[in-house]
């Protein structure tokens, strides 16, 4: 019996399915799902659960607490660190906070700081004016010039 050769795929499938059929032989997904975002939790929702989780354990019922986790989505490390922080600083505590690095100054200080750099510049200026002037009337002194006196001054 004569063996058969393949027929190649560029004779048997158009362009646009041979582009379809070479994306997918290269591994990548034909479709894409975007990415999940982080879940935020309110400071009341924080609270319900908290309190939910107390009234499955206080039921006593076997597997209330973990069928409540999986209704909820949460792992269980979740419920602790809620836990901790309704302890610690009591529902102010679970109010979400912001991520990242904290500002070193806050929007008084920075004005503050302005404030003060140029308090700084200008009393150097007036220092340096208040030298010039001093240098002027000394070099009339010792020409013998005399001042222009000033209607203003009393």
């Amino acid at each position: 019996m004569p063996k058969t050769s393949p027929v190649p795929v560029r004779e048997i499938l158009p362009d646009a399915d041979r582009r379809e059929q070479a994306l997918a032989a290269s591994g990548a997904a034909v479709e894409t799902t975007p990415k999940r975002t982080r879940r935020v939790f309110s400071a009341a929702d924080k609270l319900r659960i908290v309190k939910k989780a107390d009234a499955c354990i206080a039921s006593g019922e076997r597997g209330a607490l973990e069928a409540m986790l999986r209704e909820e989505g949460l792992y269980s490390s979740a419920l602790s660190s809620w836990r901790g922080q309704l302890g610690k600083q009591g529902a102010a505590g679970l109010e979400p906070r912001k991520m990242g690095r904290k500002p070193k100054l806050d929007a008084k200080d920075r004005l503050n700081a302005q404030l003060l750099k140029r308090t700084a510049v200008l009393e150097r200026e007036l220092h340096i004016a208040k030298a010039i002037i001093d240098l002027q009337k000394k070099a009339h002194e010792i020409l013998g010039i005399a001042l222009p006196v000033l209607d203003d001054e009393t």
